[in-house]
């Protein structure tokens, strides 16, 4: 069940990144698998800072964070190679 979460947070989080990083966008379904790996990003950052995500918005939030570094980092490699 932890991971059915997991994917939906990450969904609704790269939703959410996909909606507020304009220009930086892959679509809905790329922007919703970003938001799946963002999710592990986010949890990777929020636990190096020492944060923790206890509740479902805290999970979200640190999922959004995550999924929008992802697409800032995209969107410079993908600028820089072109």
């Amino acid at each position: 069940m932890n991971w059915l979460w997991f994917i939906i947070i990450g969904l609704a989080a790269g939703f959410l990144a996909g909606a507020v990083v304009k220009g930086h966008g892959f679509g809905l379904l790329g922007n919703l698998i970003v938001g799946v790996i963002g999710s592990v990003l986010g949890g990777f950052i929020f636990g190096l800072l020492g944060i923790g995500a206890n509740n479902l918005l805290g999970a979200l939030i640190c999922a959004f964070v995550g999924a929008v570094v992802l697409l800032l980092l995209i969107g410079f490699v993908k600028r820089k190679g072109a």
